[in-house]
């Protein structure tokens, strides 16, 4: 595929952003508002003799998109290794936000979302999504002798079930009728209803009605959405979605089953991976699996379902003049073979093969063959696991594949093992780190709420004797020296800040609490003006902190903390009063 030139598309201004909201805003509020808690833009992408990968359609017509950003789009939207092949392909892509500063979703109610989602399916705030669709066919009317274009849809959102089956409806349409088509569907998405987490969606476009429930943080990874969705007897939908997200984990750990434990380690511990695959869309599946088996834990890392030459970021995450990133990279061209033979793990993936029942076992292999552009498929890695092998797991699967047992039904098979190892790896740390929150009863109203106590690892290793992952897990092995290198992983970081918020906000929540069960009118007793100017202050400072992070309080208890602070500002003189009201 001949690199482009550049993506001559109009510059536009970026849309201020709305502060969060409980109450959503009509939705007139701003143009496109609606689609904006899907999608950023959908665009067409095209080949030009002159000018390369080029946008020729964009919609809406003015997106918050930075040049930069438009050019990676151009780039990431052509398969770099497809040029022999002709036909459909879908894949998806991920790149970094290039504006002058990060852009919050403009969608009001995102932080509700942030609040109720799963940690796995959060709305990205430095990166985008590219869900493509890519048609290559013979086109004698064109000089080059190929029809060439892809539909493109940028969203914040991890849905790559969702995006992908609509991609399917829409881009056959869009490639014979064009723009009427775009901006049609673009219309009827600004009318869906924004992602609600726990609700089953019924989402209309061109004539279909797709049906999808949104996972919420309550419920289990491996719980069944198709029963979920019968649960809440709606309407059978022409178009139904098991899962707005999840990928089919049996079909991209095919080759590798013998090798699942190790890879969920390197994915664990936030190791260099690269993924060559021969597509672009078997890289970016099996990409997206793998950060798929850490859940509930969310990958913290950065990550590349399909990356390229082009990338901004190609420099920076193939030099070596310092040691590979913390980065999961999707790959097809044979070129980066070469180019990433530092890197401490890569993995070689060809074509499905079948080895009598069991597909064909890539192997490990030592880095130092991973020499040539021809390479075979193969694990390329020195790494040592600190766990032992599963090899009930493998028997199971392989078990499956001799009785015909469905993909779905080996894939929940695989989800059910990682989540069960991923809970029993997390569960000692979380109950270490519940120890480390303050007694409810040290919280009064008129005092600042202790603090946490800091997460010290040495302590938390000495706990693993009594109440380590031995207690859930089967697995042998160096648990305490898996633990030592997470310590050390952007996830453990990740992990440990997420947690950390959420008990700072449980903190201020109980102590709202505490302030609305107290006697104001005692305590200004004996207070001065000034004292009781400050306190107004305070509590204004909590409530509004209470109403943007959506703290765990009871609106009664808002009200009456609002209603404690109109009783202070009734106690002082009207000039003191027509101050604050004013404030």
């Amino acid at each position: 595929m001949e690199p482009p030139s550049g993506a001559r598309v109009p510059r536009s201004p970026s849309p201020p952003a709305e502060p969060p909201s409980r109450a959503p805003p009509s939705p007139s509020a701003q143009p496109w508002a609606r689609l904006s808690a899907w999608l950023e833009c959908a665009c067409a992408v095209t080949f030009d003799l002159e000018l390369g990968q080029a946008i020729e359609l964009i919609y809406p017509p003015e997106p918050a998109l930075s040049e930069k950003e438009k050019t990676s789009i151009c780039y990431l939207a052509f398969p770099d290794s497809y040029s022999g092949s002709l036909g459909d392909t879908q894949y998806c892509f991920r790149f970094r936000q290039s504006g002058a500063r990060l852009r919050e979703p403009p969608w009001a109610q995102s932080a509700a979302y942030r609040k109720e989602a799963p940690a796995a399916l959060q709305q990205e705030t430095a990166h985008y999504f590219g869900y493509v669709y890519f048609r290559q066919v013979k086109d004698p009317s064109v000089k080059r002798g190929y029809f060439q274009k892809s539909l493109v849809l940028v969203s914040r959102l991890p849905y790559v079930n969702l995006f992908q089956s609509l991609l399917q409806l829409v881009a056959p349409e869009y490639f014979d009728k064009l723009e009427p088509c775009l901006e049609a569907v673009c219309s009827e998405i600004d009318q869906w209803p924004p992602p609600v987490p726990g609700q089953t969606l019924n989402l209309p476009v061109m004539g279909v009605v797709i049906q999808v429930r949104i996972p919420s943080r309550v419920e289990r990874p491996d719980a069944s959405p198709v029963q979920a969705l019968k649960q809440e007897n709606l309407l059978p939908a022409p178009l139904l979605l098991p899962s707005a997200c999840e990928v089919d984990l049996f079909r991209c750990f095919q080759p590798v089953l013998i090798h699942v434990q190790m890879l969920w380690e390197l994915v664990l511990l936030g190791e260099p991976l690269a993924v060559v695959g021969p597509s672009p869309a078997v890289s970016s599946e099996v990409v997206l699996a793998l950060t798929s088996c850490l859940a509930p834990l969310r990958y913290c890392c950065d990550y590349r379902p399909y990356f390229t030459i082009h990338d901004s970021e190609f420099k920076e995450y193939t030099t070596r003049t310092q040691a590979p990133p913390n980065v999961l990279l999707g790959v097809t061209n044979p070129f980066f073979i070469k180019t990433l033979q530092h890197w401490p793990h890569v993995l070689r993936l060809g074509d499905l093969k079948m080895a009598g029942d069991l597909p064909k076992q890539v192997k490990l292999k030592k880095l130092a063959k991973l020499r040539t552009l021809d390479a075979k498929p193969g694990l390329y890695t020195a790494y040592r696991t600190f766990l032992h092998k599963d090899k009930a797991l493998v028997k199971k699967l392989v078990k499956g594949i001799h009785k015909k047992r469905s993909s779905d039904a080996q894939s929940a098979l695989l989800r059910r093992h990682f989540l069960e190892l991923t809970q029993s790896f997390i569960f000692p740390l979380e109950h270490y780190m519940a120890g480390l929150m303050p007694l409810q009863r040290a919280i009064g109203p008129w005092k600042n709420p202790p603090q946490i106590r800091p997460f010290r690892q040495e302590d938390f290793l000495k706990t693993l004797e009594h109440a380590g992952p031995q207690l859930t897990c089967l697995l042998k092995g160096d648990w305490m020296g898996l633990y030592r290198r997470f310590f050390r992983s952007p996830n453990f970081d990740g992990w440990y800040r997420q947690r950390r918020r959420e008990m700072t906000h449980k903190l201020e929540a109980l102590h709202l609490e505490a302030i609305s069960e107290a006697n104001i009118k005692a305590w200004m007793e004996d207070k001065s003006e000034a004292e009781v100017v400050d306190m107004v202050l305070k509590l204004r400072e909590k409530l509004a902190r209470a109403r943007h992070h959506l703290l765990p309080v009871k609106e009664e208890a808002l009200q009456q903390v609002g209603r404690s602070a109109g009783t202070l500002v009734g106690s002082l003189p009207e000039d003191l009063q027509a101050v604050l009201h004013h404030q």
